[in-house]
């Protein structure tokens, strides 16, 4: 079991620990406990996590002395709506869970973006935890406290930034994850190795067979990398006025894919189609070698992922969905370009006639 400290004391103390490992999630909540945090723990999951493993978490819980309930709502990126943080507070109100509780967020990225934010205004806060059950989760989106929901069709765009009180990462739950979602992680670990790490992303070149058949020494090895990257760039930049912003690789196009398509395009792929977007962008600007480019499109292929945008997309409606995106400034979307694989940087604006260009030639 790995302990990683995402240290956050500038101002107050919000730091807290990652906890890694394979099989660990008993040992990892005599942590918790240990922490005082066992007063009474809500579960909360969707409704796929909460069939396969919301019962055993909430009798662990209950069996090392920490009192634990469950909540369950309806999976999907469609779940993840201000009406239902409503629902779950409501929910929570009706059951009376005061700030003496801790939510704890079991499941994806969904769950904990959902969880947290409901944690960030519930009775003005009260503490949760990350159990994240996802690739996706565990390698992103558990880690740095961002939260919130979509809201007319935008990405994200009601939130907070709220740091958790623990992360508990499992490896062994990925055992059982659909291939889909495995698949859907696996962009955000390629995303890692693009801005930030060189020798991450040659490792995933060399083990992309063994990354995909889930070795469990590649799979906690890439995990725990991840995760330390990502550790390392919150603490500099906790609410994303600076460096933090290059964990956007891929998104400004991706997001505007996911909301255009009514998110029938998941978040891993439609992040990998714009990977590949951003980089040929990067690359007509005269930023990224073209060897550069072809190495990332490359292993996005190796790993099975997608980087063609559907035919029938509405090349119009994708770049009014990029114009409303979270991170634009004074009516400008900034872009992060690539100068070569591990080096990354934060582009003013992009031509919205180059990005119309790049969009129209990845149709397939």
């Amino acid at each position: 079991m790995k302990r990683i400290k995402v240290s956050l004391a500038r101002r107050s103390d919000r730091s807290y620990e990652i906890i890694i490992g394979r099989d660990i999630l008993e040992r990892a909540c005599m942590l918790v406990s240990q922490r005082g945090c066992s007063r009474r723990m809500v579960v909360i999951a969707d409704s796929n996590v909460a069939g396969l493993h919301g019962e055993a978490c909430v009798a662990l819980m209950c069996r090392l002395g920490m009192p634990a309930e469950l909540i369950t709502f309806p999976a999907g990126e469609a779940s993840k709506t201000i009406d239902m943080v409503l629902s779950v507070s409501t929910e929570l109100l009706e059951r009376k869970v005061d700030r003496s509780a801790t939510l704890v967020a079991l499941g994806g990225g969904v769950t904990g973006d959902l969880v947290g934010f409901v944690a960030s205004i519930y009775m003005r806060s009260i503490p949760f935890i990350q159990i994240p059950t996802s690739l996706i989760a565990q390698v992103d989106s558990s880690i740095g406290g961002k939260t919130g929901v979509d809201f007319k069709g935008g990405k994200n765009l009601l939130g907070s930034f709220y740091q958790p009180k623990d992360v508990i990462i499992d490896i062994s739950w990925l055992d059982t994850l659909p291939e889909k979602e495995f698949k859907n992680g696996l962009a955000e670990v390629v995303k890692y190795g693009i801005i930030d790490d060189a020798d991450l992303f040659e490792t995933l070149e060399w083990e992309a067979s063994a990354l995909l058949e889930r070795s469990p020494g590649i799979l906690e090895r890439v995990v725990e990398r991840c995760c330390a990257i990502k550790k390392g760039i919150v603490e500099i930049d906790e609410y994303d006025l600076g460096i933090r912003r290059i964990l956007n690789f891929g998104h400004t196009i991706g997001h505007a894919l996911e909301g255009v398509s009514d998110y029938r395009i998941n978040h891993g792929t439609a992040v990998s189609i714009g990977m590949v977007a951003e980089a040929r962008i990067a690359e007509k600007k005269g930023c990224l070698d073209r060897r550069e480019r072809e190495r990332i499109e490359a292993l996005l292929d190796s790993l099975g992922l997608e980087r063609t945008i559907p035919v029938d997309m509405d090349t119009n409606e994708l770049l009014s969905r990029i114009g409303l995106d979270k991170k634009r400034r004074g009516g400008k979307v900034p872009f992060v370009l690539i100068k070569k694989i591990g080096v990354s940087f934060i582009n003013g604006s992009v031509d919205e006639n180059l990005v119309k260009e790049t969009i129209e030639e990845l149709k397939v």
